[in-house]
């Protein structure tokens, strides 16, 4: 795939030739017709995630032009879509589990964004957690639930913080506003994690033409008491907290994307790669044992709430709602 690049016959058949091509309904001659989109971009793509265009692997291709720039295709369009009935920044919901390879590609979609003119925030519901102090508080208050004691599920997140944090972003619709966003800084008490001073929350400023709101378990829609006792009793707690979870941040969402999974279980060998990663770069890294540990507060969730997400869309979407939702397999190539 070297010479991928090189010439537009070259490109158009490999983009044709992805899974997603047909699930967006793209056909081969709008392909064909808007080539320099493709290969404009497909450079662009290159030189974000340092990638050499002109020897890129198979695996890279792959990457690039089955992956990243049909969801930004779809991400553009639905953008247009937007702007012609809102003049407020396009919120799109990001759920992914963890270690599926989400931060590369919100990066990746919010640099092409930028490329093209569009001002684009991204913002996680990792910079929502509690502080410090009111983890603290949330596992004394539950002594016995394992799922409580760090952060992570439902129920450890400054609900209003988040909130008050997406209305400015929205509101940043013309020259002269900004927003600042909230950061959490995971390292702080021996890992523990605390939010991080105001004063190093960065400010963006407007006017913004689309907010990426990402999470691991966004778009999650609580179930009866009795359905997450059959999963974990431990889940009980959490899922009542995800009942505000709805109006305080769902609500705000006007597209969701979506990545699903065949098995969640594959988040603890995703982790495991990435501390391994981290390990051989001399890095601070975790045991197998901490991993295990650390993805074992999450799996239960996984197993309640990702079968109704997938079945029905996420918290709050309608039939109205545009949602792309994909499928990526163990090495986190896409699928379709």
């Amino acid at each position: 795939m070297s010479s991928l690049t090189s010439t537009n016959s070259n490109i158009e058949g490999f983009v044709c030739e992805g899974p997603l091509v047909g699930k967006l309904g793209l056909s081969p001659e709008e392909v064909k017709e808007n080539i320099s989109w493709w290969k404009t971009l497909g450079d662009e793509l290159c030189r974000h995630l340092t990638l050499d265009k002109d020897n890129l692997s198979d695996a890279e291709s792959k990457r690039l032009f089955h992956y990243y720039l049909p969801v930004y295709h779809w991400f553009e369009r639905t953008l247009m879509t937007h702007q012609q009935s809102s003049e407020k920044p396009l919120v799109v919901g990001i759920s992914a589990p963890q270690g599926c390879g989400k931060t590369t590609l919100v990066s990746a979609l919010e640099g092409l964004f930028k490329f093209r003119g569009h001002t684009a925030a991204t913002v996680s519901i990792d910079d929502f957690y509690l502080t410090f102090e009111n983890q603290q508080v949330l596992a004394a208050s539950n002594p016995d639930n394992e799922l409580l004691q760090y952060r992570g599920n439902a129920g450890s997140h400054d609900l209003a913080l988040g909130t008050t944090t997406l209305q400015k972003l929205i509101q940043a619709r013309s020259e002269g506003t900004s927003a600042a966003t909230p950061r959490y800084d995971k390292s702080a008490h021996a890992g523990r994690g605390d939010r991080a001073a105001e004063e190093k929350w960065p400010v963006l400023e407007g006017p913004l033409s689309v907010v990426l709101f990402e999470g691991w378990m966004s778009g999650f829609s609580p179930l009866l008491t009795e359905e997450v006792a059959a999963v974990d009793p431990q889940l009980v707690p959490v899922n009542e907290a995800l009942r505000s979870y709805k109006t305080a941040w769902d609500k705000y969402c006007d597209a969701w994307f979506v990545v699903k999974v065949e098995d969640f279980n594959w988040v603890q060998k995703w982790r495991l790669q990435a501390e391994v990663a981290m390990r051989s770069e001399g890095k601070a890294a975790l045991s197998d044992e901490q991993v295990q540990d650390f993805v074992n507060r999450f799996l239960p969730a996984y197993k309640a709430y990702l079968p109704g997400l997938y079945a029905n869309g996420p918290c709050g979407s309608t039939k109205d709602t545009p949602v792309l939702m994909l499928e990526v397999d163990q090495s986190r190539n896409v699928q379709g």
